[in-house]
C-alpha cells in the first residue's frame, strides 16, 4: 500500500528544515518499556518523540505541521510536543525525518536507532523474544550520555523470563479479547 505523503510536500522547505533544526537541538527520540500482562512476553514497547519548551509557539507549528501529537505542560511551566501513537510516529515522524535530515551526528545516530526500533515494532518482530531483545539492545544505545533514566533495562526483561518460564505460552487475560501490541 502507497503512503500518501501530499501533506509532508505541502510543507514550505524553510519551515520543514526549522522544525527539523528545532527538534535537533531541543527534541529526543525514546524506547520505553511498560509491564503489562495482557501483551504476549508481558512488555510493551513505547516509541516517543518529544520536545520541550517554555513558549508553545513552535511547539504548536510542529503539531500543526505535522498533523499528529499533543501538548502538555508541566507543573513548572515547561511545555512538552509528544507523539507516541505508533501510527503517526510511521505516518508522519519517520517520513519527516528522513525528508528533513538532521544536522548532528548524535540526533543523526538516535534518530536511526528510534527508526530501527520502529521498523521491529512495525513488523510485529518485539512479539518474539529474538526481537524484544533486538529492541532492548539497540535501545542501549539510545541517548548515551549523562541524563538517562530508565525504568526497566535489559536485565528486568531477562529477570522476567526466568522468573516465568513459560510466559512465551501463556494465554491472554480473559477479560481481554486480543493480544495487545
Amino acid at each position: 500500500m502507497n503512503q500518501d505523503y501530499s501533506w509532508l510536500n505541502s510543507i514550505p522547505q524553510s519551515i520543514g528544515h526549522y522544525i527539523s533544526g528545532f527538534v535537533d537541538g531541543e527534541g529526543s527520540f525514546s524506547v520505553s518499556l511498560r509491564k503489562r500482562d495482557d501483551h504476549i512476553l508481558g512488555w510493551q514497547v513505547i516509541l516517543t518523540v518529544n520536545v520541550a519548551q517554555r513558549d508553545t509557539t513552535v511547539l504548536a507549528l510542529m503539531k500543526r505541521h505535522l498533523g499528529c501529537g499533543r501538548l502538555q505542560e508541566r507543573k513548572d511551566g515547561v511545555w512538552y510536543y509528544v507523539v507516541s501513537n505508533p501510527n503517526a510516529i510511521k505516518e508522519r515522524i519517520i517520513p519527516f525525518f528522513n525528508k528533513f535530515p538532521f544536522l548532528s551526528s548524535g540526533k543523526k545516530k538516535n534518530f536511526s536507532i528510534f527508526s530501527q526500533v520502529a521498523e521491529i515494532v512495525f513488523k510485529k518482530e518485539h512479539l518474539s523474544n529474538d526481537g524484544m531483545m533486538k529492541v532492548l539492545e539497540l535501545r542501549e544505545k539510545l541517548n548515551e550520555g549523562r541524563g538517562r533514566k530508565r525504568k526497566y533495562d535489559l536485565i528486568d526483561y531477562t529477570n522476567s523470563l526466568s522468573e516465568n518460564p513459560q510466559r512465551l505460552y501463556a494465554r491472554p487475560n480473559p477479560r481481554n479479547r486480543k493480544w495487545k501490541i
